[in-house]
């Protein structure tokens, strides 16, 4: 008899996060910039699914320490499937907002006080990896 060996079950897919350099750390000192010029592009990230309850505790637990505590989530209302107002992450209470601003339809805001306000871009979670690998490593470079 022999036994078939199984590869162990994947832990918890890998996320698919990449920083702006100038991203480890807030902005403008956590304030927005003044003239109302727009945030800069923090990072990129490229989720799975446009399931927010099953995408965000993934996206906060691998954030850089120095940002804090996210307490503030928005995201653009068409893009995402229903979005409750709060949800609770890591025993945290996290709001959730919808925004349909044209102006920022593929990024996702966090806000932690105190700390300072971050953009990401967001890639569509069924884009081909040759199309987005091109993007996550502009981020990297600072390029986004």
């Amino acid at each position: 008899m022999t036994t078939a060996l199984h590869p162990p079950p994947p832990s918890h897919p890998l996320l698919r996060l990449r920083l702006a350099p100038h991203g480890g750390m807030p902005p403008h000192g956590g304030m927005p910039p003044h003239g109302g010029m727009p945030q800069p592009i923090d990072g990129v990230w490229w989720p799975r699914s446009y399931d927010l309850l099953a995408e965000l505790p993934g996206l906060l637990a691998g954030l850089p320490r120095a940002w804090g505590h996210i307490t503030s989530v928005t995201v653009n209302g068409a893009t995402w499937s229903a979005v409750p107002g709060r949800m609770l992450v890591f025993n945290q209470v996290v709001r959730l907002r919808r925004t349909v601003a044209a102006s920022a339809p593929h990024t996702i805001v966090l806000l932690a006080p105190g700390r300072g306000r971050w953009d990401l871009l967001v890639v569509p979670p069924d884009t081909a990896e040759e199309a987005a690998e091109p993007l996550m490593a502009a981020a990297a470079r600072g390029h986004v």
